[in-house]
C-alpha cells in the first residue's frame, strides 16, 4: 500500500471518532474537489470574517480539524491499489454545503460513463478469403520455381484494331498456368506430408503440373488413370517421375481407388480446388502482366472448371488498377460461369455434353464457392464463344504467332476474333494463352476443320461429261483461279447422275475469304450443277 493510502486508511479506520490528523490551521488548504469559482469565493469569504475557523468532522458529523487534503492522483494511485489488493476499503467524496463535506463507505465505484462517449458495437467484417498480400507472397516464392513467361504485341493487333499483348503461359515446362498453384500448393504443405507423398486421379493439365513438381520438390507422387487412357499422356507422366496406376474403365473408377489408397497410405489425395493457396499461385499471372505492359485497359482470361485462373487474376489487377476491365471467356457449349451468375451461387453441372476431347481442362473440376464469389465481385464481363471460334483462333495462332495452343489457350483470342468484345477497340488488351496441352492428331484434325471454316479450304461437286478433255477444263478454271487441288474423286454410274455424266468431288485450297468467293462465282457461271458442300 502506497503512502497516500495508508495515510487516508489510518485517519478513518475504526467506529469511532476519527483520530485528530493532517495539518495545523495555519497551513492552507484547498479542498481538491471544489471548482476553481468555489476556491476564489471561499478564500475571499475567509479573508473577510477571519482565519481559524473550525471545520466539522465529515466522517461522523462532530466537530473536527479540518480534513487532510489528498491530491487527485495520490487518490487515482490509491483506487488502483484497492483493485490490485482487495483489501483497501474505499470512500465517496460528496459535498454537501460548503464547506462541509461528508465521506461515506461504499462499494467499488462504476465507472462514469460521459453522455455522447457510447460506442456502439460494429459488426467485424470477415477476413478476405484471398488477399493480395497473398498473392505478393506466392509471386516471391515462385520465382525459382515458375518462369515469368513473356508478354509480347500479337501481330494480330493490326487485324483486329487494337493493341493485343499475349500472355505466353503456355511455355511453362508443362505447357499450363496451373503449374503456378501447383507449386505454390505443394510448397504449402507440411513437411511430414511431404514425405508421405501426394496422388491424383485425372488426366488433365493439374495431374501433370503435380507430377512435374512433386519430383522437383522431392515429393513422392501417384497418378491413378484409366485404363483406356493415352499411351502418349502416360508416357509423360512417367517422364516427369511420376508412378502410374491404370485401374478402372472411367474417370470416376480412377478417383475411387485414388481415394482408397490415399486413406490406407497417408497420402494426401489432391484435386484442383479453389483453395486460397492454389487461387494465389494462380493470381501471380495477374502481377506480373501488370509490370509487363503499362497503361492497359483489359485483361481476356479464360474462364472454366472452376474459375481459379479468372478469379485469381482478377484479385491482382483490380488492386493494382481498379479501372483495367477483366473478362471471362468460356465455351458456349459449357457456360458455367455464366449460368451460376444467373442463379447467383455455383453450378456444379450442367445438362450439356461438351467435347470433353476440346474442353476436358475446362469441364472437369467444378466451380468453387470462393471463386464464383471473387468472380462475382471483380468480373466485370463473362461472354461465351463457339467451338468454330475458338478452332479459327487456334489457326491464328498457328499463322502469326507460330505456336500450337490447345482451345483452352485459344479462348481469349476467340473472343476477340468473333467480334465479342467490340468496346475494346483502340484499347490495350492482355489476352492470357493458359495452355497448350493437346495430342498431335486432334491437333492436325481442329487445324483441317478449323481452315474448312475460315474457307481457307473449300469442297465442291460439280457434274462433267463423259467425254475426253472435261476434266482437263475444270482443271485449268481451278489454275487461273489460283487455287490448290487437294484432292479430286470421280464416280461413276451414280443413281443420281445421267448415264453419260460423271460427278466429281474437288477439294480446294485457297489463300483467304476473298479468293474462295471469288472462285466460287466463276464456277457457278461455268458449271449449272455445282454444289458447295457445307461446313
Amino acid at each position: 500500500m502506497n503512502f497516500a493510502a495508508q495515510f487516508f486508511y489510518s485517519a478513518y479506520q475504526g467506529d469511532g471518532p476519527p483520530r485528530q490528523v493532517g495539518f495545523s490551521d495555519s497551513e492552507e488548504y484547498d479542498p481538491f474537489w471544489q471548482s476553481e469559482e468555489e476556491r476564489i469565493g471561499a478564500s475571499k469569504k475567509d479573508s473577510s470574517q477571519g482565519g481559524g475557523q473550525c471545520y466539522k468532522d465529515v466522517s461522523n458529523g462532530c466537530p473536527a480539524r479540518r480534513p487532510t487534503p489528498i491530491h487527485p492522483e495520490r487518490l487515482k494511485d490509491f483506487g488502483e491499489e484497492e483493485y490490485l489488493n482487495g483489501d483497501v476499503k474505499t470512500w465517496e467524496t460528496r459535498v454537501v454545503k460548503h464547506p462541509e463535506s461528508q465521506l461515506t463507505a461504499t462499494s467499488t465505484p462504476k465507472p462514469i460513463k460521459k453522455r455522447g462517449s457510447e460506442s456502439t458495437a460494429t459488426p467485424k467484417t470477415p477476413p478476405e478469403y484471398l488477399r493480395f498480400e497473398d498473392i505478393s507472397a506466392a509471386a516471391f516464392k515462385l520465382q525459382s520455381g515458375v518462369q515469368k513467361t513473356p508478354c509480347t504485341y500479337s501481330r494480330l493487333s493490326k487485324q483486329y484494331g487494337m493493341e493485343i499483348f499475349l500472355k505466353k503461359e503456355h511455355l511453362h515446362y508443362t505447357g499450363s498456368v496451373k503449374e503456378r498453384g501447383v507449386l505454390y500448393l505443394l510448397t504449402s504443405l507440411r513437411q511430414e506430408q511431404q514425405r508421405k507423398g501426394v496422388i491424383v486421379a485425372t488426366d488433365n493439365n493439374f495431374s501433370m503440373a503435380v507430377s512435374h513438381h512433386s519430383m522437383e520438390l522431392r515429393i513422392p507422387v501417384f497418378v491413378i488413370v484409366p485404363v483406356n487412357s493415352s499411351p502418349a499422356r502416360l508416357r509423360m507422366y512417367r517422364d516427369y517421375g511420376a508412378m502410374v496406376i491404370s485401374y478402372g474403365s472411367t474417370a470416376h473408377d480412377s478417383q475411387n481407388h485414388a481415394r482408397h489408397l490415399a486413406k490406407e497410405n497417408s497420402y494426401l489425395y489432391l484435386e484442383e480446388d479453389d483453395s486460397a493457396a492454389y487461387l494465389a499461385g494462380l493470381g501471380t499471372v495477374g502481377m506480373e502482366i501488370y509490370e509487363q505492359v503499362p497503361k492497359l485497359d483489359a485483361v481476356i482470361v479464360p474462364a472454366g472448371g472452376n474459375c481459379g485462373l479468372l478469379a485469381g487474376t482478377a484479385k491482382a489487377i483490380k488492386h493494382l488498377n481498379s479501372h483495367i476491365s477483366v473478362i471471362g471467356v468460356e465455351p458456349e457449349a459449357y457456360p458455367l460461369l455464366q449460368q451460376s451468375l444467373k442463379n447467383d451461387s455455383p453450378v456444379k453441372e450442367l445438362c450439356n455434353t461438351p467435347n470433353r476431347k476440346l474442353y476436358g481442362d475446362l469441364v472437369d473440376p467444378p466451380l468453387g464457392h470462393h471463386a464464383f464469389q471473387l468472380a462475382k465481385k471483380l468480373v466485370d464481363k463473362v461472354i461465351s464463344v463457339r467451338e468454330e471460334d475458338a478452332l479459327v483462333a487456334m489457326l491464328r495462332f498457328q499463322e502469326y504467332e507460330r505456336s500450337t495452343v490447345d482451345t483452352d489457350g485459344a479462348l481469349g483470342l476467340a473472343a476477340i476474333s468473333a467480334g465479342l468484345v467490340p468496346e475494346l477497340q483502340n484499347k490495350r488488351v492482355a489476352v492470357v494463352v493458359s495452355s497448350a496441352n493437346m495430342e498431335l492428331g486432334l491437333v492436325r484434325q481442329c487445324v483441317e476443320r478449323a481452315l474448312v471454316l475460315d474457307e481457307q479450304v473449300g469442297r465442291f461437286t460439280v457434274e462433267l461429261g463423259d467425254w475426253p478433255g472435261d476434266m482437263a477444263k475444270l482443271l485449268e478454271v481451278l489454275a487461273r483461279e489460283d487455287a490448290r487441288l487437294l484432292s479430286v474423286s470421280q464416280r461413276r454410274n451414280n443413281d443420281r447422275v445421267d448415264l453419260f455424266k460423271a460427278q466429281v468431288e474437288c477439294v480446294v485450297e485457297t489463300r483467304d475469304k476473298s479468293q474462295s468467293a471469288k472462285l466460287r462465282s466463276t464456277l457457278s457461271e461455268r458449271y449449272p450443277t455445282l454444289r458447295w458442300l457445307e461446313r
